[in-house]
């Protein structure tokens, strides 16, 4: 099985989130993928099969399959370019239909994704509270302008907005028991955000849920948390 390596969301050469990503006739078993996506090590593999006009897509992170990843369908995005040349691709996705469009300008490969349609609701007290103390945080850390909320665009992520980028930069709290609540609270990552204008957003990803501490960049959450902030 030939699994590529890119990093989506990069500077250049530098930074931003690897994917691996596996281009084939048809998708392997959901056990060989897991497997796969454990031994290749990042926070998403992605699985994609010609169907069609289009392409079947799975995820899955080291410990789990994922209904939705940003990053990895970037990724894809310009695997798919560098195969096929530049173009819009179908993506059949577990739960929703998107598109990947990618270029390829020389030595340069971007994409572009469209996310699955984003939703939101305020999240509960109780679950802000449980939330607040897994990363030691405490009410007075939030704030008020954004208030906490459960966010979706093809997969359910919590999003707290924090008053302060030392907060955010402060993070900190055990993978096992992140994972125990994420997993039971059907979430996918949280979303730590830092507003430093009403434009420009810090935030960071735990995803405890699927075996990793952090993801470096997402799509997913922001494109769901860019929802809930119209």
């Amino acid at each position: 099985m030939d699994v590529l390596r890119i990093a989506a969301f990069s500077d250049g050469n530098k930074g931003g989130n690897p994917a691996g990503v596996v281009i084939g006739d048809a998708l392997p078993d959901a056990a060989e993928m897991q497997r796969v996506a454990a031994e290749v090590g990042f926070s998403e593999t992605v699985f994609a099969a010609s169907a069609g006009e289009g392409w079947r897509i799975r995820y899955f992170s080291p410990e789990s399959e994922v209904p939705f990843c940003g990053h990895a369908t970037i990724a894809l995005g310009a695997a798919l370019v560098r195969k096929f040349g530049n173009g819009v691709f179908k993506l059949v996705l577990n739960q929703a239909n998107i598109t990947v469009e990618g270029f390829c300008d020389g030595a340069h490969v971007a994409a572009a994704l469209q996310s699955p349609l984003t939703r939101s609701l305020p999240a509960s007290s109780e679950l802000v509270g449980e939330a607040l103390a897994l990363f030691g945080y405490q009410p007075g850390d939030l704030d008020p302008a954004i208030p906490p909320a459960l966010v979706h665009g093809g997969a359910d992520h919590l999003v707290l907005a924090l008053k302060s980028r030392q907060a955010l930069a402060a993070m900190a709290y055990d993978l096992r028991q992140g994972q125990a609540f994420m997993r039971r609270e059907g979430l996918v990552t949280i979303l730590l955000a830092f507003a430093e204008t009403p434009r420009l957003f810090h935030t960071r990803n735990p995803f405890a849920s699927g075996g990793v501490y952090e993801d470096p960049a997402t799509g997913a959450s922001t494109a769901a948390f860019a929802g809930y902030l119209r």
